[in-house]
């Protein structure tokens, strides 16, 4: 004789604890990483034209400094995000990632680290003797516009290109970090090679950065003249960073309200963004994920968070249950 053994109400596969989900670094780690990334990106992308000839052989300058970004992310940016440029976390900040304080925090912190990799670079300066005139080596990389530019680019001319590819950059590392890219895990090597890219142009013009901390560390040791161009190597990276945030944070917003009848179907909200008391985004309405404060996924805490959300959502099953205890 067979005894008939009662089903298990649910198979379900139970949830991971809240324990087993990742603590988020706290802000002193996360502003060391964004200084320690910011160094290696001022030293591999200063270092290498400081000493070649970039203007008769600008790739391997180029490739240093979006190779060096790709190991800076890969290395410690599940701690802060990788943003290792102010203009990224501008672009942040405005498409609500990122806290307001915490993106002046990290900018602070990201010109620590560029500065201290200018310091290193001009300590190994002095110390070769076949070079006479350190801050003479270090204009040669400085960011500059008019007579101070390699092929006397103008100054509306270097502002373009500040403006247009600082938009590019920073809208790469958001779509690429977005939680709904499936391919997110590459964002280092997209940013990289982006970056490498727009820098062997910028290299052409009058070594435009894209990014305000590695042209503050450049001008700091280029005497005067770099340091009075100074302002528009900051004014153009903000301005581009913040085209490509708000346009960001508009196509999120429209893409979580455009199709409620997809939204039904697959049981996601289509609710309006949450505005915390700042008047920024929460992480999770910005994109729709559970992004860190850097904006760069945590994939684990992501998928672990994921698997933790509770089947009370299960209108059949809500339904049921209402019937059945009746």
């Amino acid at each position: 004789m067979t005894l008939l053994v009662p089903a298990p109400d649910s198979v379900d596969v139970q949830p991971p604890a809240a324990s087993d989900v990742p603590p988020r670094p706290g802000l002193v780690a996360r502003l060391s990483a964004e200084a320690l990334g910011t160094l290696i990106v001022v030293v591999a992308g200063l270092g290498v034209p400081l000493f070649t000839i970039p203007q008769s052989s600008p790739l391997p300058a180029a490739l240093a400094a979006g190779l060096a970004l790709t190991a800076a992310m890969l290395a410690v940016g599940y701690v802060s995000g990788g943003h290792f440029n102010p203009a990224v976390t501008v672009g942040n900040a405005i498409a609500g990632r990122i806290r307001l304080a915490d993106a002046a925090a990290y900018i602070g912190a990201q010109l620590v680290g560029a500065v201290l990799g200018a310091v290193a670079l001009y300590g190994v300066l002095r110390t070769v003797p076949t070079i006479n005139d350190s801050q003479g080596a270090f204009a040669t990389v400085a960011a500059g516009f008019g007579e101070h530019s390699i092929i006397q680019v103008p100054m509306a001319g270097v502002l373009l290109v500040e403006v247009l590819g600082t938009a590019l950059l920073v809208a790469i590392f958001l779509a690429t970090t977005a939680r709904r890219n499936p391919a997110r895990a590459a964002a280092p090597f997209a940013v990289g090679l982006t970056t490498a890219m727009l820098l062997q142009l910028g290299q052409a013009l009058g070594n435009v950065p894209f990014n305000p901390a590695r042209a503050t560390a450049s001008a700091i040791f280029s005497g005067p003249d770099a340091l009075g161009q100074l302002w528009l190597f900051w004014v153009a990276p903000v301005v581009g960073a913040a085209i490509a945030g708000l346009v960001f944070r508009g196509f999120v917003q429209s893409a979580r309200t455009s199709d409620p009848a997809t939204a039904a179907v697959t049981g996601q909200p289509t609710a309006q963004p949450t505005a915390q008391s700042d008047g920024e985004l929460t992480e999770a309405d910005a994109d729709g994920a559970d992004f860190d404060d850097a904006g760069l996924a945590d994939v684990t805490a992501t998928t672990a968070s994921a698997s933790a959300a509770p089947a009370g959502n299960d209108e059949a099953r809500s339904f049921f249950d209402r019937k059945g205890g009746k």
